[in-house]
């Protein structure tokens, strides 16, 4: 096993860990009760999935799923959850960020100087830690919730990131994949916090529930690497009908449009819609994202018809040049020994054009 494969494998899963206990910490210091301490024994799935990783995979990735990711969002969005429901029992000013880092500097300072008079640079370590912890534990509640969503958000990315790819994903795909996490993370972040700050959504437990229900749905698409990887099926018996032969061509754009429709831009349509219309809230933000997720799911659709279109226009050019090609990387050939079974086995692969014109092909010529 090489050595950078497990060291990339064993620090992103312990930044996973140490995060998620941080969101535990969180919940424990606002609810005040020790039993959801309970929450961080769901990282023992993740240290699970580390071992089984490490001696099956030799610390590399799996085709299409990531674990690692998907057993990250069950450590770390119950936290979540819980912080949300939670919020907004601490008062923040207009700039409480800027409040506590001048108050922790003074305090850093004043750690420094009583250490280096008296005992010395393990007193100055501990004290510092100490202060580190009270300017912590003073920050508001609100502030911290959005922290730990911005945090989440980027470690899904920097660690899909870090974590050692399988041999079925190549680096470009990976590239384009991390690319569209940020823009994914971006939306989804922009979803919770635009929605969940709004007075008349925080009044209602139920619209928070439904909130939060959906932020959740939206986050189930980043274990999965079909966004950029083609199935790359063969011609065989179980693609002889229209619909596997599109999936088979167009896998990952059609996982892109299944994506934003049913994961992220249709159910996020749906939420705002419901806000504006039942709930009467309306704000400028809310107003604006609302008329961007109709664009984009309208964009969507116009993609599927021009996929749709370009299929079927593909399937009857090729059935009357007597050839059918399942993806564009596997063209069919050909053999010289055994030309006629194969052409009469490939056009059982098509449906176009109608059978009344393919047996009368002299009308048409």
């Amino acid at each position: 096993m090489e050595l950078m494969v497990l060291l990339n494998a064993l620090v992103t899963r312990l930044l996973f860990v140490l995060h998620s206990l941080i969101g535990v910490w969180r919940v424990t210091a606002v609810k005040k009760e020790p039993k959801y301490w309970l929450l961080a024994l769901l990282n023992l799935l993740l240290c699970l999935e580390t071992g089984l990783t490490l001696k099956f995979k030799q610390g590399r990735g799996y085709k299409w799923f990531s674990p690692a990711i998907f057993l990250y969002l069950i450590c770390t969005v119950p936290s979540l959850w819980l912080l949300e429901i939670h919020h907004g029992t601490q008062y923040c000013g207009n700039e409480p960020g800027a409040v506590q880092v001048n108050v922790s500097n003074q305090d850093f300072n004043q750690s420094r100087d009583s250490s280096h008079a008296s005992e010395g640079t393990d007193h100055h370590i501990i004290q510092t830690a100490k202060v580190f912890v009270k300017q912590l534990s003073t920050i508001c509640e609100t502030v911290w919730t959005l922290a730990l969503h911005q945090t989440f958000l980027l470690l899904l990315v920097v660690g899909r990131w870090l974590l050692p790819i399988g041999v079925e994903i190549t680096r470009d795909q990976l590239s384009q994949l991390l690319l569209m996490f940020v823009g994914t993370a971006a939306d989804i972040l922009e979803f919770a916090s635009e929605t969940l700050d709004i007075e008349d959504v925080r009044k209602n437990y139920a619209l928070i529930n439904a909130i939060l229900a959906v932020w959740t749905w939206s986050m189930l698409q980043f274990p999965l690497d079909l966004a950029v990887q083609h199935i790359g099926c063969k011609p065989t018996a179980s693609t002889r009908r229209i619909p596997s032969l599109l999936l088979c061509r167009y896998s990952a754009e059609l996982w892109n449009i299944g994506v934003s429709l049913f994961i992220q831009d249709g159910p996020f349509f749906i939420v705002r819609s419901i806000l504006m219309g039942h709930f009467r809230i309306f704000n400028q933000m809310l107003v604006f994202f609302t008329a961007k997720n109709i664009l984009v799911v309208t964009l969507q659709l116009y993609r599927l018809a021009v996929i749709t279109l370009d299929f079927r226009a593909t399937i009857v050019q090729k059935s009357r040049k007597g050839e059918v090609s399942c993806c564009p990387c596997e063209p069919y050939e050909a053999s010289t020994h055994a030309t006629t079974d194969q052409d009469t086995k490939m056009k059982e692969f098509v449906t176009f054009p109608p059978k009344e014109e393919s047996q009368t092909p002299s009308e048409d010529q």
